[in-house]
Formats: structure tokens, sequence, C-alpha cells
């Protein structure tokens, strides 16, 4: 893959996580854009979020010695948290446009978030009453909301990195525990920073991933005017049209990625920009 055509595939992919995450199928719809805050449908909407929201925030390896997936770039050894994450990949499209010039909307966007994640605080008496335990856990952001998702999507005999997280948590607060302590309080962590903390951050992170989302739109909005035109086929009731795809983009994963990219432009997101109320920014 060459660079333009990692990128259409990189914000194709990105804008196409959060539509699954940001929508109103997921959330009780509304229409306000004055400060607010987000409810999910159900219980399981909030699972299902936090479960698409640890696959965005989760590194795309090689396996197995081979190359990254559809020629994306390979993490460097020092990379700060968040570039274990989808984030790195919209990192390298702000520090090298290819598809349009003006990044600058998306890098704050994407910093922003990344910024917020990489932060940490403490989760007050945290009761993992499966195991007798108190504590107060001093957590970063990232990590408890990827424990959270993978908690969610797996059994306990794949959780071994998350009880191993767990016990490093508790050793820190004073309480250290065995392996197999550590298994039986994974449900009651779960409980307490899904179902409490989560809940509360949710509609901020929600903001996050949209303005994400309306960055890239606005990011590709003189590509999609350049490549767009009617075909000698279309007609008044069937405006047939079609891309005049850039001459670089040969793959054929990547000419789809563009196509779908240039069709999501065609509108504008189905989210409006939103701003969540600070009451629901302060704590944690």
């Amino acid at each position: 893959m060459n660079d333009i055509e990692r990128e259409a595939i990189i914000l194709n992919s990105a804008w196409e996580m959060i539509d699954g995450m940001v929508n109103w199928a997921m959330f009780v719809k509304n229409d306000r854009t004055v400060p607010t805050n987000l409810m999910f449908e159900t219980a399981q909407h909030s699972r299902l979020f936090v479960i698409l929201l640890g696959d965005f925030l989760s590194e795309i390896r090689a396996f197995r010695g081979d190359p990254v997936p559809l020629g994306l770039t390979r993490t460097p050894s020092n990379a700060r948290p968040s570039d274990l994450t989808f984030l790195f990949h919209l990192r390298q499209v702000c520090a090298d446009p290819k598809l349009g010039t003006d990044t600058t909307a998306l890098s704050a966007a994407v910093e922003s978030f990344a910024d917020w994640l990489e932060g940490e605080f403490t989760a007050q008496g945290v009761n993992l009453h499966t195991i007798d335990v108190v504590a107060n856990l001093r957590i970063a952001r990232i990590r408890y909301i990827k424990m959270c998702g993978d908690i969610a999507k797996h059994n306990l005999a794949r959780l071994a990195t998350n009880v191993s997280h767990l016990r490093k948590l508790l050793e820190a607060a004073g309480h250290p525990v065995c392996e197999q302590k550590a298994y039986l309080a994974v449900e009651n962590f779960f409980e307490w920073f899904h179902n409490n903390i989560f809940i509360y951050h949710s509609s901020q992170i929600a903001e996050f991933l949209n303005n994400i989302r309306w960055s890239i739109y606005d990011y590709l909005q003189p590509e999609f005017r350049r490549p767009w035109h009617l075909t000698p086929k279309a007609t008044p009731r069937f405006p047939i049209y079609s891309y005049r795809v850039p001459s670089d983009i040969t793959e054929p994963v990547a000419r789809a990625m563009y196509w779908d990219a240039m069709n999501r432009s065609r509108s504008k997101p189905y989210v409006q920009r939103f701003v969540v109320a600070e009451s629901f920014k302060r704590r944690y």
C-alpha cells in the first residue's frame, strides 16, 4: 500500500467504526446541540458500545512476523498508550495528509481524545465483594475502558491479561491478591467500572468520537467535490454518479474504501455536533 491508499483505508475504517458506536440505535435520539448528555437505549447497548470501543482502542498488530494488515504502519516500541489504538493511524494522516490539506481540526479532535484517555483518576471505595476487598483504585481511563471491553466480550478463560492488570491495581492500592481471587473479582470490577463510571463517561466519549467523525467529514469535503461526477447514463430520475479515483489508488481494498469514504462524504454525519454538559465531565 502506498500513502494515499493507506489514508483512504484509515479514514474510512475510522468513520465506519465510529458509525457503529455513535448512532441513534445505540443512544436515545435527541436533536439538541446545547450542553446535553446521551443515554443508551438499553443496558445491552451500553455493553455493545464498550466492546466496540475496546476494538477501536486496540492495537492493530502483525501476526507471527507478518506485515501489519492492510499496509498500516507498525506502532513504534516507545509508543504512548494512545498510540496503541486506532488513534495512532489517524495521527499518521494528520502528520502527512494526502487526500486533503488541512488536518487542523482532525488533529485537535484526535489529540483531545488521546489526552483524555491517558489521564488517570482514583475510583474511591471500589467494592469487590466476592473477595471481601474495598479499595481505592488509581487507573488510567484507557486501561479501565479496555478492561471493561474485554470482560464484556470474553469469558474468564480469555481474561488472563486483564486479571494481571487487576492484580497490579490491587497491589498498588495495598490489597495484593492471588490470581484465583483476581479471577473471582473480575465481574465485580466490571459491575463497578462499567455500570457506574463508564456510563457516566459514555456521553463524553461519544462527543470525542463524534468530533473525530465530523472532522473526517470536513477534511474530505474538497476531495469529494473533485472526483464526483454524473455518468453518461445519468437521468433526472436516476442520477447515476461515479468517482474519478486518484490514479495512485490501485489496490482493490483501497479503491473500495476510497469509494466508501466518498459515499459517506455525500451527506453530513447523521448525529449532529453536540457538546456534553460540564457536569458529565468533572468526575473521574
